[in-house]
């Protein structure tokens, strides 16, 4: 079951459009077997949400995105965790992650416009009181977004270079 799981997550992370039907013709496994291990990955967490890849770029109204790096002061017993909490609460958070290195969090925005995001970083995220820094980079084009290149495969052809 373990093995039908690991196949079953790297299927769905290719296409989450994949029925139960498809799955079992895929992996040789029948679907009321698919069916239960995809509803045990979804019951233990593994699988978290099914969702589309969107490319910003190309949608009418446009948004503008960032990634803010943070530095924080830990808090005894507590660790990053309260930080998280009420930074993830925030509706212009798209993901926060824990990092190593000079900053311990990163920050991942959305607004509509540049001055939304600096009055998010400036009014909202930086009076967090034991937030030492911030860092604010604005992503200005998305080549790759979860592993899928953003350009029509034609694009991607090799382009002559001439000397």
């Amino acid at each position: 079951m373990e093995k039908l799981k690991t196949d079953l997550i790297q299927l769905l992370t290719e296409n989450a459009r994949y029925t139960h039907a498809q799955l079992s013709a895929i992996t040789c496994v029948d679907e009321k077997t698919v069916a239960k291990a995809v509803k045990e990955l979804e019951d233990d967490g593994v699988i978290v949400k099914y969702s589309a890849i969107v490319n910003t770029e190309a949608l009418p109204q446009k948004k503008v995105q960032a990634l803010i790096e943070v530095k924080v002061a830990p808090q005894k017993l507590k660790g990053f965790e309260s930080y998280a909490e009420e930074i993830y609460s925030f509706k212009e958070v798209s993901s926060l992650y824990l990092m190593s290195g000079v900053f311990d969090l990163a920050v991942f925005v959305e607004g509509k416009d540049i001055s939304e995001i600096a009055r998010f970083v400036s009014e909202r995220l930086s009076v967090i009181d034991g937030i030492t820094g911030v860092s604010t980079h604005f992503i200005l084009k998305r080549y790759k977004i979860e592993g899928q290149i953003t350009k029509p495969s034609e694009d991607r052809q090799r382009q002559l270079i001439q000397a």
